[in-house]
C-alpha cells in the first residue's frame, strides 16, 4: 500500500462522539446492544440485505468490494468509534461494501428500522445523523476510489488523488 493521500483517509471524519450531540448519542445508544465478532468474521458481504450497523467498540473492521476474479480489496479499515454500516440509511437497504473483522472486534450494534423510527419522531436526530452517515459515506467513497488506483491504475499513471 503507499503512503501519501491514502494514508491521510484512513480514519473517518467524524466519530460517533464528535459527530452527535451527548442527548442524540443517549438516544441511540438506547436502542444498541453489545455484539462481539472474532478476528476473521464477516460482518456483512456486498449486496445483501441491510437491516443493521454499528460502531465499534475496539478493534478493526476492513471494508472491502468485491473484484471480479480477484479477493476482495479493502478500501479502509474502520475503529474505535467508527461507523460500519451506512446503507441501511437509503433504499433498497442493500450493502454497497463488505465488511470483516480484521481483529477481534466489539462492537454497539443498532437495528435499522428502530433507528429510522426514531429519526421520523426527532427532526433534529434526523439532521444529525443525514450529516453524519453523509459525510462518512463521502469519505468512504474518496477512500474507496484512492485505494483502488493504488492497488489496480499503472505505476506512474500520474493519479493526484
Amino acid at each position: 500500500m503507499s503512503t501519501g493521500p491514502f494514508q491521510r483517509l484512513t480514519s473517518s471524519p467524524d466519530r460517533f462522539t464528535r459527530a452527535l450531540s451527548p442527548a442524540h448519542r443517549a438516544s441511540l445508544l438506547s436502542l444498541a446492544h453489545e455484539v462481539n465478532f472474532p478476528a476473521g468474521a464477516r460482518l456483512f458481504n456486498q449486496g445483501g440485505h441491510t437491516d443493521r450497523f454499528w460502531v465499534v467498540r475496539s478493534g478493526r473492521v476492513g471494508m472491502d468490494v468485491h473484484v471480479p476474479g480477484r479477493q476482495a480489496a479493502v478500501v479502509e479499515t474502520v475503529g474505535p468509534g467508527e461507523l460500519v454500516g451506512w446503507s441501511w440509511l437509503f433504499r433498497p437497504y442493500t450493502w454497497h461494501f463488505g465488511a470483516e473483522a480484521m481483529t477481534p472486534v466489539r462492537t454497539d450494534e443498532f437495528d435499522a428500522p428502530a433507528v429510522r423510527a426514531l429519526m421520523d419522531a426527532d427532526p433534529a436526530l434526523t439532521s444529525a445523523m443525514w450529516q453524519w452517515v453523509g459525510q462518512v459515506l463521502a469519505h468512504r467513497l474518496v477512500s474507496a476510489q484512492v485505494r483502488l488506483l493504488d492497488l489496480y491504475a499503472p505505476y506512474g499513471s500520474g493519479s493526484g488523488i
